[in-house]
């Protein structure tokens, strides 16, 4: 494929934009100009990977009893499949602002009770030391 051929007819074999992608390419520092080709190639492997996520969320997900793709069809997915999870922190799980809070306490008030315990483990550290060297 020429990249003079495919300039013509590349735009009606993929959805996405060209120029987007090939700004997303350029911002990379290792990247200093791009192949035609190559800019196709990624194009078309980037919707048949979101294909692909796609129809699996809808098909292991609640999609086909509501008939819809969710954004929790996808967070389940990158959370449960092992293929997906490189995505879990792209695409976590929705919580409410509220329960979140309470998380952040938790993990606070949990902190604050480990710093604790970690003082008593050093002063317990330090007797042992100083009972050791006084015995020998």
């Amino acid at each position: 494929m020429a990249a003079a051929r495919l300039s013509g007819t590349e735009n009606r074999l993929v959805s996405l934009p060209l120029s987007r992608i090939r700004v997303i390419m350029k911002s990379s520092p290792e990247v200093s100009s791009i192949n035609q080709d190559a800019l196709f190639l990624t194009a078309k492997a980037t919707e048949l990977f979101v294909q692909y996520l796609a129809t699996y969320s809808y098909k292991h997900g609640r999609g086909k009893e509501k008939n819809a793709l969710t954004y929790s069809d996808l967070s389940h997915t990158a959370e449960e499949c092992e293929t997906f999870q490189f995505l879990a922190d792209i695409l976590p799980k929705k919580i409410l602002a509220s329960k979140y809070l309470k998380m952040l306490e938790k993990e606070k008030q949990d902190g604050e009770v480990r710093e604790d315990d970690d003082e008593d483990e050093e002063e317990e550290d330090e007797d042992k030391v100083v009972g050791g060297s006084v015995g020998s």
